[in-house]
């Protein structure tokens, strides 16, 4: 994954309450096992004037042209929620979503959003709709992952990341690589655990 340390951007103010993952990509849209090929599929029910098409409303957020390339998207409370389909966070870091700011997420797609390297950042709902508004005026909006800090307009805020989603997201690890930070403490481990108990580590 790519690292994401700092961020400017441009941000879609998407404030609506419990955006589940079937509205963040319809089952429909899923038509693999890949991570590519679904931001098409995004906010599909919502985006586009029929299910059967793919013309835009033009009345939908992501369809604004003021809000074309924002990296970065504001929302609304228990944002990720319903089913834990990971082609949800998928579908948005493929349309170019790096962070998300809300409220609050659902466990699971908060997870998720770590894993892919989206950072999920936790704000007060005031916070979130003044973001929103100052996104629809065009307001950059700053990321900074290292002090954990939110800034647009002169004004700042912070947020709490815990230690081991932010390393990975700083660092660009998933949780694979995460664990092969620790790997002289494995190897040290092993060695000891195979003196103690030499049976366990027979071979045929």
């Amino acid at each position: 994954m790519t690292p994401l340390v700092h961020l400017e951007s441009i941000a879609a103010p998407l404030m609506r309450d419990n955006i589940d993952t079937d509205a963040i990509i319809p089952s429909r849209e899923i038509k693999s096992v890949s991570k590519t090929g679904l931001a098409d599929g995004l906010f599909a029910g919502w985006r586009y004037l029929a299910a059967s098409g793919k013309q835009p409303d033009p009345a939908f957020v992501l369809n604004d042209p003021r809000f074309a390339g924002a990296a970065i998207l504001v929302t609304g409370a228990n944002f990720g929620c319903g089913s834990s389909r990971e082609h949800a966070v998928w579908a948005l870091a493929e349309f170019g979503f790096h962070v998300i700011i809300a409220p609050s997420f659902s466990p699971i797609f908060q997870a998720n959003c770590v894993r892919n390297g989206i950072a999920p950042v936790v704000l007060p709902r005031d916070v979130c709709v003044a973001l929103a508004e100052l996104a629809a005026e065009g307001a950059q909006i700053a990321v900074d992952l290292e002090a954990m800090t939110v800034s647009a307009a002169g004004q700042r805020w912070t947020f709490v990341l815990d230690d081991e989603p932010r390393v990975m997201l700083m660092e660009g690890l998933d949780a694979i690589e995460l664990t092969r930070k620790r790997q002289s403490e494995i190897t040290a481990f092993r060695a000891a655990d195979a003196r103690r108990r030499p049976w366990a580590y027979l071979q045929n």
